[in-house]
């Protein structure tokens, strides 16, 4: 049996990873940044890692079994690259030795940005939610 038979499958799980990861992302940040000690707690902490390894796992099996025409206009490369940059602002948030407002900002634009990967997915354009504005 071939592994696309089970897309629709993995990409109910790939979709709802993702929204988990940027609930779990949003609330540990966010609660972190209001004082409390629980979003670095081990279960907290290894609960998101099994979100994320999950997310990426199902997004590489998507894109192992995905035709490469799908891919021509660039929207998952420039997808990958803003998830780079979501992580690391993400990492950068949650570090409590930078200053609150330093952190506050970080939080802000790893929310900016996983908003935007968002929309490069659901377009499936590089622009993302900007290509409603150029029709």
């Amino acid at each position: 049996m071939a592994l696309m038979e089970y897309f629709p499958q993995i990409k109910w799980v790939h979709v709802h990873a993702v929204q988990c990861s940027g609930l779990v992302f949003a609330l540990r940040c966010g609660a972190s940044l209001l004082g409390a000690s629980w979003p670095r707690h081990a279960i907290a902490r290894h609960g998101s890692y099994v979100v994320d390894t999950t997310l990426l796992a199902t997004g590489l099996t998507l894109f192992a079994i995905l035709p490469s025409g799908v891919f021509a206009n660039g929207w998952l490369a420039v997808k990958l690259t803003l998830v780079v940059v979501y992580v690391v602002l993400g990492v950068l948030a949650m570090r409590p030795k930078r200053s609150q407002r330093a952190r506050f900002g970080f939080y802000l634009a790893a929310l900016a940005t996983f908003g935007f990967i968002y929309g490069i997915a659901r377009m499936h354009n590089p622009l993302g939610w900007l290509s409603l504005l150029a029709n």
